[in-house]
């Protein structure tokens, strides 16, 4: 008998640890909105961020399309699986209003290379430790790459995400504001 309730207590535990580490992931992974400071999506939309032609550009140059804003690097193992998928939801979402724009945290050279193996279909921006500032405010305290947020064609925040960002998650996002 006390082998049983033993058995039946680790078992107990052990769903508990379960359900509350599922509920820190939702927390930490999720769609919402706690920890985004709405100043910092101010500044990150106005932010002049060097383009690959070396010239400047600001994410408030594509207010009135639905915006996602993705933050990554080359070398980002996850990056490189979510990319190609945005290069198809940006053909077939595009012109609906959607717009992809990508931030690296890199070289311009690395990231044109990067573009061009990828075949990147959408606009690419170069971040630096500015932005990796504002990305944090936006939401992504640990810095974790990749890390996208979504706006709405007015400029607020809609969602955010840290990691792979599935297509069929960001869909459920942008189909409501697109």
């Amino acid at each position: 008998m006390k082998r049983r309730t033993f058995l039946l207590a680790t078992a107990g535990v052990g769903a508990l640890a379960a359900a509350a580490g599922y509920g820190v992931h939702r927390w930490w992974d999720s769609v919402g909105l706690d920890g985004v400071n709405p100043a910092a999506v101010r500044a990150l939309l106005a932010a002049p961020l060097r383009d690959l032609k070396g010239g400047s550009q600001t994410l408030q140059s594509w207010r009135g399309r639905v915006l996602v804003v993705n933050f990554w690097a080359t070398w980002c193992a996850p990056c490189r699986v979510e990319i190609p998928e945005f290069v198809r939801l940006q053909g077939r979402y595009g012109p609906q209003g959607l717009q992809f724009v990508g931030i690296a945290f890199d070289q311009p050279q690395p990231v044109e290379d990067f573009a061009r193996e990828f075949r990147i279909n959408y606009p690419l921006l170069i971040g630096g430790l500015d932005t990796m500032a504002l990305m944090r405010e936006c939401g992504n305290r640990s810095g974790v790459l990749p890390y996208s947020v979504m706006l709405d064609r007015q400029g607020n925040i809609a969602g955010r995400h840290s990691g792979v960002l599935t297509q069929a998650k960001l869909v459920s996002v942008i189909g409501r504001l697109i």
